[in-house]
């Protein structure tokens, strides 16, 4: 954005998801470059992921991490599938901080079935989660952007958002969604200077992936299979024969989007995929 002159001071950063794990790694990244970081997560357990939720312990932490390393940071708990909810904090950002210039929409879940075997409250919780909430923030953060003539709107999807997956139809229509929701708002929203892009990783070292339900699906020969027994597994998925990504390297790609390096950049889907978008079509 123009007047940042390559980092985000004075700007404002509003990221979901940020009690720990990818939406931790892309608050800190923001909060090291400047930007006054709003973190929120819902920090409650799910009826639904096979994997403990975050906490409120955990986003005190991302709070803390940021402070003591010289960052600005406001913690606050927040259930994205919750319309009002949203709105409500959005308005007061704006109103204490008197402009919104980033949004990062991270939170998210995960559950396996297979479609025949899913529950009806397995499909609408991924749905109201991953892309009704992503909704949800970007409709709430756009009058402020637009008004003020700049944003930079970024949403994480997924790997699994570019392909279909088994036992994961629901993730994947989740995150397919986000991508076709946001080349929409860049389009609605170019000429009022706010930038909309998608980032897809792929395999992330979070708790999303490590935890015995991830572990058995793609490992399903093996009793209770442990980190390392799947590390391998993981590795063979991708041509660079990585097993998974630290957190910090979506970060990285987060910050290109939102900084000036890609102030011409809307609309675009950013692959962290290890190799892997280069079998897509």
């Amino acid at each position: 954005m123009s007047g940042w002159q390559g980092d985000l001071a004075g700007s404002v950063a509003l990221v979901t998801g940020a009690a720990r794990g990818q939406g931790r790694a892309i608050a800190r990244s923001l909060a090291s470059r400047g930007a006054v970081v709003w973190a929120t997560d819902l920090c409650s357990p799910s009826t639904t992921a096979p994997y403990p939720m975050s906490g409120p312990d955990d986003l005190d932490e991302t709070v803390e991490e940021i402070r003591a390393e010289g960052g600005t940071c406001v913690g606050e708990v927040l259930d994205v599938r919750d319309s009002g909810a949203v709105a409500t904090l959005v308005d007061r950002i704006v109103a204490e901080s008197g402009r919104l210039d980033v949004l990062v929409t991270c939170a998210g879940i995960v559950s396996i079935a297979p479609v025949a075997g899913m529950t009806d409250e397995q499909w609408s919780d991924m749905l109201d989660t991953n892309l009704t909430g992503t909704f949800h923030c970007v409709r709430a953060v756009l009058p402020a952007m637009a008004r003020q003539g700049s944003g930079r709107i970024v949403a994480i999807s997924s790997m699994s958002g570019r392909q279909g997956t088994p036992n994961l139809a629901h993730y994947s229509a989740s995150k397919w969604g986000v991508i076709g929701l946001i080349k929409s708002v860049a389009l609605e929203y170019a000429e009022h200077g706010v930038t909309a892009n998608v980032v897809c990783p792929t395999n992330v070292d979070t708790p999303m992936l490590h935890n015995a339900a991830l572990y058995s699906l793609f490992a399903p020969e093996l009793d209770n299979p442990t980190r390392e027994q799947v590390e391998s597994r993981y590795a063979g998925m991708s041509p660079m024969r990585i097993p998974w990504c630290p957190p910090e390297a979506i970060a990285d790609a987060v910050d290109h989007l939102v900084g000036d390096s890609g102030r011409f950049v809307t609309g675009s889907v950013l692959d962290i995929g290890l190799g892997t978008t280069a079998r897509m079509p």
